[in-house]
């Protein structure tokens, strides 16, 4: 307690300038995630991509953040354990943002797409378990993440795959694929419409103080209309931008469906904000869960309380750094990812832009915070699949593997030498 009135302000102000530092960095290296299908089908290119994440980014982070705040904030520790000590919990959840910052700008320069939530949650378990004690760690809640981590890209997958598959039957293996590409991608792009409006509504509002209510009983179906709504306000945008796009003749040289993948490229400028509204609705947590936890501490004057209202500037706060990572970093991870794993066209990358943004937001809507470089990775190998084993690059999957494997002790070992490094300082 003593040391929270003593120096309550200089450590909120090490816990936002960390917060952001880890908010940049979800920004540079996840950027990859979000966007990086999109310009390797190059249906978008790299200054368009950065352009559209940092909007919708933004609005993720700002609008659907909140829920999975909680998970990280409260979820992964269990705060009885601190309650006569909450200056640990303070010092430990500064290290954790210092560890997984420092962790991702080695892995941004590097080029490697690892997991911010990887890093965070290893920095978490790793300074409570060794500088705490191992039952200051929610061994129940963290199983269930690292569960997700093979669950989430499975799922995504799955998905992916049985859009792909959807998309060759409905479009691709017909007698007149353009016609069928010009009747079928609006109704994904309601799809696309309809989900993103659904979560927003369901989790997003609630800790903006937004509501919307038909009068019907349950949550669900008073967002239906709404979300009903905007589905068909995007879908009627996809209509104009599809009269736009005419036959025209294909070279002998050129892929036979050349017109095709121009119709699923306005769909992918759709399917990349989803991406990106999923992205930052999910990541930003792994900025401000624990900044979140630090200003609960000194604004209680060292209670640990159970449940605290996430304040609005935290928010703002993790979505900036995201926005600003991905336009002065994020190009580094982002112009490569999408051309590793397996050749996109448009309608390949919208299968897995698609697939990965449902996993996501759906996870986002329940709390769980999954990985969304697992979840990415995992779609587009399931559209690979779909192709056949072939068609997948090995080797560049294994080494994929290989960086999410050292991100979790990595992030654990930071975590815990700056633990001790800034209990040393103000203890």
């Amino acid at each position: 307690m003593e040391v929270i009135a003593q120096h309550g302000h200089i450590l909120l102000i090490l816990a936002c300038v960390f917060g952001f530092f880890m908010a940049w960095g979800v920004g540079a290296n996840d950027v990859a995630n979000a966007m990086g299908t999109s310009v390797g089908a190059r249906a978008l290119t790299v200054k368009q991509a950065i352009a559209i994440a940092m909007v919708f980014e933004f609005a993720g982070a700002y609008l659907a953040g909140g829920e999975v705040t909680a998970t990280i904030r409260k979820g992964i520790l269990d705060p009885t354990a601190l309650d006569g000590s909450p200056e640990l919990l303070v010092y430990g959840m500064i290290s954790a943002l210092l560890a997984a910052g420092i962790w991702l700008l080695i892995a941004s320069m590097a080029g490697w797409p690892v997991s911010t939530t990887h890093s965070i949650v290893g920095a978490l378990v790793g300074f409570a378990a060794v500088g705490i004690s191992v039952d200051a760690v929610n061994w129940g809640k963290v199983s269930q993440i690292v569960a997700s981590w093979v669950v989430s890209p499975v799922l995504a997958g799955v998905i992916s795959f049985g859009l792909f598959m959807s998309v060759q039957r409905l479009i691709i293996n017909t007698a007149t694929p353009f016609e069928n590409a010009k009747k079928y991608v609006p109704y994904y792009i309601f799809a696309v419409g309809f989900m993103i409006a659904m979560v927003t509504l369901l989790k997003g509002f609630k800790h903006i103080g937004v509501a919307v209510d038909y009068g019907f009983e349950s949550k669900f179906a008073n967002a239906l209309p709404t979300a009903a709504l905007v589905g068909l306000v995007v879908a009627g945008l996809g209509i104009l931008l599809l009269r736009n796009i005419k036959v025209e003749p294909v070279d002998p040289s050129q892929n036979r469906f050349v017109n095709v993948e121009k119709v699923f490229s306005v769909l992918m400028i759709f399917t990349a904000c989803a991406m990106a509204f999923a992205h930052g609705s999910n990541d930003v947590a792994n900025a401000i869960g624990p900044l979140a936890a630090v200003v609960g501490v000194i604004k209680n004057e060292g209670v640990i309380v159970a449940k605290s209202a996430l304040p609005n500037w935290v928010l703002l706060l993790g979505a900036a750094g995201i926005a600003i990572g991905l336009a002065t970093y994020g190009f580094k991870v982002m112009a490569t990812i999408g051309r590793k794993i397996t050749e996109l066209t448009p309608s390949r990358g919208f299968a897995a832009e698609l697939g990965a943004a449902t996993t996501v937001v759906f996870a986002s809507a329940t709390g769980l915070p999954i990985s969304t470089t697992h979840t990415l990775v995992g779609a587009v190998l399931g559209v690979g699949m779909a192709r056949g084993i072939g068609a997948l690059n090995l080797r560049v999957v294994g080494t994929i593997f290989m960086s999410w494997v050292i991100t979790l002790p990595a992030g654990a070992a930071l975590a815990i030498l700056f633990f001790f490094f800034f209990k040393g300082i103000f203890g």
